[in-house]
């Protein structure tokens, strides 16, 4: 009976170096790095390919495919705006209590938002720096002379983002390029 349960677990592991060999061969390198310390016979292709070349020729092609790891500065134009309509920030920021930062993609950040289905328009400012409560004035002074009537507006201090009731993200985008943002 003693015998039995080693002829047993020598099957077993003949099982199971078959299994990890494949059917006798090695697929991937680092099963035939593992053969070679279980069996301890160096193969024939293990002596072809002793190790591994690294080829650095093929790399052009992988890293043009890596994405940036920061956005780069966009070039300089001949003129302002561009075809797309961006402008750059003055050189020199606006002597403003406020500062609106530019998005790491280089826009003013001013979005459009809708929520409950569509039902309620909102337009916000995001990326405010410094007395916030002047900008928020400005930007009701601003739209109060382009639409008529005062918008409904919140400041949320934390976020540093101002909300506007309605549309005026073109609007407050251009106001705010023109302003030196």
């Amino acid at each position: 009976m003693a015998a039995f349960p080693s002829a047993l677990a020598r099957v077993g592991l003949r099982k199971e170096l078959l299994v990890l060999r494949g059917g006798g061969r090695p697929r991937r390198p680092w099963e035939a790095a593992f053969m070679r310390h279980v069996s301890g016979e160096p193969k024939s292709a293990d002596l072809k390919y002793p190790g591994i070349v690294e080829s650095t020729e093929e790399y052009k092609f992988v890293e043009r495919l890596i994405p940036p790891t920061k956005v780069p500065v966009p070039p300089k134009h001949d003129q302002y705006p561009t075809p797309s309509g961006w402008r750059p920030p003055q050189d020199t920021p606006p002597d403003l209590p406020y500062f609106v930062r530019r998005s790491r993609m280089h826009n003013v950040p001013v979005y459009k938002d809708s929520s409950h289905h569509g039902s309620r328009k909102m337009t916000i400012i995001r990326k405010i720096e410094g007395d916030i409560w002047a900008l928020e004035n400005d930007v009701k002074t601003f739209i109060t002379e382009l639409s008529g009537r005062t918008p409904a507006t919140q400041v949320n201090e934390i976020a540093c983002s101002i909300h506007v009731k309605g549309y005026f993200d073109q609007e407050l985008k251009t106001w705010l390029i023109d302003k030196g943002f």
